[in-house]
């Protein structure tokens, strides 16, 4: 999704290509041209050294990005031990905002991994209000999340921060579209720019091995 207009969404070619092992793709060298972006000034990375970091930008309004999820979630399977991966919500608009600090808030709750397919069905599926602070969080509640904590987490000062955070990053990393994958502070590729998911994980598999032989 675009910050300016929604791109069109290719059709996968299989999850079989989805699946492929990272390892496949580490002999071919930087992907195709306009298949990637290499930015000119590299964006601050997380990680202990001699990991690689890869995050996916993305916002649950994005209905593309609640297409790319299950296919992410497979690919992230399978990722080398010497890759840490993690997600930064985006919001191109304020009417995004609080979907934004509904995954910050799951993420410090540790309950990510357990609801981030129930939250874009939710959203996209059940059409539910989650961008209203109250509807999030009595969904959280009847999802297994201690609604007190809920709204002590989304409420606080500190949300504020990680919200900052959140979008200094995706500055620093130029992004103007979701879902976007950021591979080490060096590089972009996504969905829109290689025409399909598995052109965008052979291009994420090249770009991490890129990022691993310059380490």
């Amino acid at each position: 999704m675009k910050r300016r207009q929604f791109a069109a969404w290719s059709a996968g070619l299989g999850m079989a290509a989805l699946l492929a092992s990272p390892s496949v793709f580490a002999q071919g060298g930087l992907p195709a041209a306009g298949q990637y972006v290499k930015l000119a000034q590299r964006a601050p990375v997380s990680v202990p050294a001699g990991k690689i970091e890869v995050i996916e930008f993305f916002s649950y309004a994005c209905p593309h990005c609640a297409e790319f999820d299950p296919a992410l979630e497979a690919w992230v399977a399978k990722l080398p031990s010497d890759v840490v991966f993690r997600r930064v919500p985006i919001a191109f608009r304020p009417t995004w905002v609080p979907l934004q600090k509904l995954y910050l808030t799951l993420e410090a709750l540790g309950q990510v991994n357990a609801l981030q397919a129930k939250v874009f069905d939710a959203v996209h599926k059940q059409h539910l209000q989650l961008d209203q602070a109250d509807v999030a969080a009595e969904w959280a509640a009847r999802n297994g999340v201690d609604a007190a904590k809920f709204k002590s987490v989304y409420n606080s000062f500190g949300m504020q921060s990680k919200v900052a955070q959140a979008n200094r990053l995706a500055e620093q990393y130029k992004i103007d579209g979701v879902p976007t994958l950021g591979v080490n502070g060096q590089y972009l590729t996504s969905v829109s720019m290689t025409q399909s998911e598995p052109k965008t994980f052979e291009a994420a598999n090249a770009l991490i091995a890129a990022a691993r032989a310059g380490r």
